[in-house]
């Protein structure tokens, strides 16, 4: 059996419950070892086999799961944040049905999640934006025409953007080219709840020099929109004049 658990967004005691039993259990463990905080393999029991999946290929990856099976050994697959974000599973998902191999997924706390924490921030504000755009600036991986950096800006939502923080010139010409005016709000989290977490705030139309200022190249997440402005309404839901299925409010609707 493997189960492909999400370690959370970096500080070891965001992993959840089911994900930290599903570790201690594990006789193997194959780790994302650039992302994953190696204080979670502490946890593991002795004995466990533990290898490092940054330094593997997908076929090194799968042979280790196969040696695992044929020896009745149980596998976390373990990876960074939650693993259905830019986590490589579903071409290990296939191989596995291929080969027979049962597994399971259990779930993490995504990088995007701890950013907001970091940040204090709501990412759907009322009156500002009810979605958020979870993406990337094209670069070595291609990005789909349709989903390039200037067609999503149009739609001026919340964008969250993974594995762009060595592409910040291009990425701030996209995102005014998009819509976005310079001075909306920008922020950069550098390994969000990590220990050496570092945040850096910005606009739109000052992001390439600060995240150049600051030396960050890699490992941040980088959050666009007005949901870190100061401009929003306030929520219906808590409004004493809205009425809901658990209350009356003042506005006497009952629908």
């Amino acid at each position: 059996m493997v189960h492909f658990v999400g370690a959370g967004s970096g500080a070891a005691d965001l992993i959840t419950v089911r994900g930290a039993r599903l570790l201690r259990e594990a006789d193997v463990v194959i780790y994302a070892g650039s992302l994953v905080n190696p204080e979670l393999l502490t946890g593991t029991k002795p004995g466990c086999e533990i290898h490092n999946s940054a330094e593997m290929t997908l076929e090194q990856v799968l042979e280790t799961i196969a040696a695992a099976e044929a020896a009745g050994k149980t596998t976390v697959r373990l990876h960074t944040g939650d693993s259905s974000i830019y986590g490589a599973v579903r071409e290990q998902f296939d191989r596995l049905e291929a080969m027979g191999v049962d597994y399971d997924v259990c779930p993490g706390v995504s990088a995007f999640c701890g950013a907001a924490a970091s940040l204090r921030a709501e990412y759907t504000l009322p009156g500002v934006s009810q979605s958020v755009i979870i993406t990337r600036t094209a670069g070595r991986t291609a990005v789909p025409e349709r989903e390039s950096i200037r067609a999503l800006a149009a739609h001026r939502s919340t964008m969250v953007l993974f594995l762009s923080a060595g592409l910040t010139e291009t990425l701030q010409a996209e995102l005014l080219a998009g819509g976005y005016p310079a001075d909306t709000p920008a922020a950069v989290v550098y390994k969000a709840t990590w220990p050496d977490e570092r945040i850096v705030r910005c606009t739109v139309g000052t992001l390439h020099a600060a995240v150049t200022g600051s030396g960050i190249t890699k490992t941040a997440l980088i959050i666009v929109g007005g949901c870190m402005g100061q401009e929003y309404r306030r929520s219906r839901l808590y409004d004493p004049a809205f009425t809901t299925a658990f209350r009356q409010g003042s506005d006497g609707d009952e629908t």
